[in-house]
């Protein structure tokens, strides 16, 4: 039996060290290199311990270790760091070796480095991970894409790795150059979403309702028994953890600020790019945004005031009745059902435009049945989902016949909670725009007809008539007469 090894793995952060434990308790023998030999040394003298794992110190001692065709999996930061990895590697292998890029890496430095390769013959893999810590080591979704060959010599590999549903394991060869990690991308935008509208109910609940974190849980929790989101899920246990410094809930004592690493915001480009409009995600982006200005918004609101959990003087008048806020906490439960629904359909939307623009032929229930688990968008939807895309191909999602009348008889809800939250001046940016986003596709006429005619009002750039085909242009102004 040979000692070579199956995979070689680069990076061992945190991600890089659960999916290499992940991959060997499949039984498999796994390679790894970091930059610092610190980290190999911390690895294989504590989880790597007593594991068919080898830790090796140079590049070349990698390579030599594997199994030909020689398969190198990357888990290092997007960016410059993988280009300078594929470039010390190169000199290093044959053709038909196979690298994989399982970082957050933007679809086009994919591309990029996928022709690069090719040239060399070298194979090349683009492969999104969902799941974070928790998904690499006990079983995350994978959405590999690139060379077709090379995913199948590495397809035994992933599907051992991967979580599993009873449609199989959330792995799946998803299309050609950088359809991967195109999808991980979009996946990563609906969680940009789906995470907004998670805050935004969270914040209803605290400053109109004002209920207590243990009983927003609650809510959560009683809401998710149905629906077994990961978001959903962990929501209820956060507002349930204690401070361990304070007499405080934990999330009472969180900085207000949210960071991000630039996949949302990737989406929310390269829907611009296609011409798909994702409103919702880009007002998940846009929220992160506004709240990493901290210092700016304690300015303003000190100056002009702002809705707080505890306003002092509140006028009684001003206060819902116990009545109100039973209606709108029952209102709560389908608005955040609505807007769920409304950031998956932009992003299937998106990737649907994506398939199509870049020759991806992505199979949108495959993607479906991928996402079901092991990754941070996981639900039960997905499974609904899946079977719209099976059976039918909808202008949208919300409007496929699974969801259009379901969708329908919850917009009373949700409009119900925009205006109460309108009404006490409360910011809700992805909920509002997940509803104008509807209303907008349900207009029979929307009000373009007047930007039409601006535009060819001051450039002369034409418009397009109801009872004529054709281009036309008014002359507007007598311009030599002014």
């Amino acid at each position: 039996m040979s000692d070579k090894c199956d995979l070689g793995l680069i990076g061992l952060a945190v991600m890089g060290q659960n999916f290499v434990l992940n991959v060997e308790s499949s039984g498999f023998k796994v390679a790894v290199y970091n930059r610092t030999s610190n980290k190999i040394d911390e690895f294989m003298e504590r989880r790597a311990v007593g594991k068919n794992i080898r830790g090796c110190y140079t590049l070349e001692e990698l390579v030599d270790s594997l199994i030909r065709p020689r398969k190198v999996m990357l888990l290092v930061k997007a960016g410059d760091p993988v280009d300078a990895v594929i470039d010390s590697l190169i000199p290093l292998l044959d053709r038909e070796d196979i690298i994989i890029d399982g970082g957050n890496s933007h679809f086009r430095d994919t591309d990029r480095r996928a022709e690069k390769l090719e040239k060399l013959g070298i194979r090349y893999l683009g492969s999104g991970i969902s799941g974070g810590e928790y998904g690499a080591l006990h079983g995350p979704s994978l959405m590999p894409g690139g060379d077709r060959q090379a995913y199948q010599e590495i397809e035994e590999i992933f599907r051992e790795a991967a979580a599993e549903t009873l449609e199989g394991p959330c792995v799946g060869y998803l299309g050609p150059g950088s359809a991967g990690h195109y999808v991980k991308m979009v996946h990563n935008g609906i969680e940009y979403g789906v995470m907004a509208l998670t805050a935004e109910i969270y914040d209803i609940m605290r400053k109109i309702l004002e209920l207590e974190p243990e009983v927003m849980a609650g809510h959560f929790a009683r809401w998710n028994e149905s629906r077994d989101s990961y978001l959903l899920e962990i929501t209820a246990e956060i507002l349930r953890r204690d401070d361990e410094k304070s007499e405080e809930k934990l999330i009472d004592v969180i900085l207000d600020t949210a960071a991000q690493k630039g996949t949302g915001k990737w989406s929310v480009q390269d829907a611009l790019e296609l011409g798909i409009a994702v409103p919702c995600i880009t007002a998940a982006v846009n929220s992160r945004l506004l709240s990493a200005v901290r210092d700016e918004r304690l300015k303003i609101s000190r100056e002009l005031g702002g809705l707080k959990k505890d306003r002092p003087g509140q006028q009684e008048k001003d206060r819902l009745g116990q009545q109100e806020k039973d209606r709108l906490l029952d209102s709560l439960e389908d608005a955040l059902d609505f807007g769920i629904l409304i950031a998956y359909a932009e992003g299937l939307k998106l990737l649907e435009a994506a398939s199509e623009e870049y020759g991806y032929d992505l199979d949108l229930a495959e993607v479906a049945r991928i996402w079901q688990d092991g990754c941070i968008i996981r639900a039960n939807l997905l499974q609904e989902i899946r079977q719209v895309y099976q059976e039918e191909e909808p202008v949208n999602l919300f409007f496929s016949s699974r969801f259009r009348v379901e969708t329908a008889g919850k917009i009373a809800a949700v409009r119900d909670v925009v205006r109460t939250a309108k009404d006490v001046g409360l910011a809700i940016p992805a909920l509002t725009s997940a509803l104008d986003y509807y209303d907008s596709l349900r207009a029979e006429e929307s009000p373009a007809n007047l930007i039409q005619a601006q535009r060819d009002y001051f450039g002369a750039h034409t418009y397009q008539r109801k009872d004529k085909e054709g281009v036309f242009h008014t002359e507007w102004q007598d311009i030599h007469n002014i």
